[in-house]
């Protein structure tokens, strides 16, 4: 009776596990990791057919490379250094929900499908024109 009762508990342990484990399709392609951070400007590029194709970016400092911060309160912060490294910022604000990132600096608001999250990566793909933009934490 105790070997019964005790392959039916082994039995149901490994049936909540199955049903709570997780594979990459589960959440259809949303990531758990937080947007929040900052995210230096590495790559630039576009889909050509069902390739990416994505180019280096090159920075006009040499020392330091524009940037995208998303912060905790939904404040969006865009870096840009010039080639003596002077930095600028703008300031705007940023919406996500599920899949999609619309980003507002000033009165221009842009949309951006989440193709990748990751705690190394953000890669952002514009809905409008498609520009595929890799940025690194």
């Amino acid at each position: 009776m105790k070997t019964r009762n005790f392959l039916y508990v082994l039995a149901l342990s490994f049936g909540l596990f199955a049903a709570t484990s997780c594979s990459s399709d589960d959440n259809e392609g949303e990531t758990i990791v937080p947007i929040q951070g900052k995210y230096e400007l590495s790559q630039i590029g576009r889909m050509v057919g069902d390739q990416e194709v994505l180019s280096n970016v090159e920075q006009d400092c040499a020392t330091e490379k524009d940037f995208l911060e998303l912060k905790l309160s939904n404040v969006a912060v865009r870096g840009d250094y010039n080639d003596n490294c002077d930095k600028s910022e703008t300031n705007g604000t940023y919406v996500r929900s599920h899949n999609d990132l619309t980003i507002t600096f000033g009165n221009v608001s842009t949309t951006s499908d989440i193709m990748n999250l990751t705690n190394k990566e953000l890669k952002l793909k514009d809905k409008l024109t498609n520009v595929i933009t890799v940025y690194k934490r």
